[in-house]
């Protein structure tokens, strides 16, 4: 017996939790660093960043709590994307090169503006928060996979004090790029990792 069709199916439900879209996101990330680029940081708000995006407000803040997390965004991922924790070959070589492109990209006009942006800044602010949670944690999380490969590998002692090392690593980097009494380059990133292995030798 032939079945009878339906000429008037029912169209099903749609689904539910759309996948957020790469394309859009990579959109967002492309407009906050033009404004960056063009206008320096007031230039990056909610409204401007959906606006040259060409998506809605809701899309920017489906990632982003605040403009401030959009720029340093913008800032994160301007560049080459991070040295991953699991590179081949040395972790201190690796070390070596995540502080390099840490100068390396404070070095690009929208590095400068978002230093500049965080100089006047108060400390509970959200954009030192911006900063602190989205850009020097996340650089410290790397650089704590790389030294803890480096212990594993027997390219620095064992018994160290992640957090001291930590500190004494990136804590330089960051207080140049803050006071601006010298300049931050790879000369200096590479002298402050040498003077700090000293330390952290076998």
């Amino acid at each position: 017996m032939r079945r009878r069709v339906n000429p008037h199916p029912v169209p099903a439900p749609p689904r539910r939790g759309r996948p957020r879209s790469a394309a859009a996101r990579e959109a967002v990330l492309r407009a906050a660093r033009e404004l960056l680029a063009a206008g320096g940081p007031a230039a990056v708000t909610m409204e401007a960043v959906a606006a040259r995006a060409g998506v809605g407000k809701p899309t920017v803040y489906r990632w982003w709590p605040d403009r401030h997390a959009v720029a340093m965004a913008a800032l994160m991922e301007a560049d080459a994307p991070p040295v991953p924790r699991a590179a081949p070959g040395s972790a201190v070589a690796a070390l070596r090169r995540q502080l390099r492109a840490i100068a390396e990209r404070f070095a690009t006009p929208i590095g400068r503006h978002v230093t500049t942006m965080i100089a006047a800044a108060g400390t509970e602010t959200e954009v030192s928060k911006a900063f602190r949670n989205h850009f020097v944690l996340a650089r410290r999380s790397e650089g704590r996979a790389l030294l803890e490969r480096a212990v594993r590998d027997g390219e620095v002692r064992r018994g160290l004090d992640l957090d001291v090392a930590l500190d004494l690593l990136y804590g330089p980097l960051f207080f140049r790029l803050l006071v601006g009494h010298a300049p931050l380059d790879a000369r200096f990133t590479d002298r402050v990792l040498g003077l700090v292995l000293r330390g952290l030798a076998r």
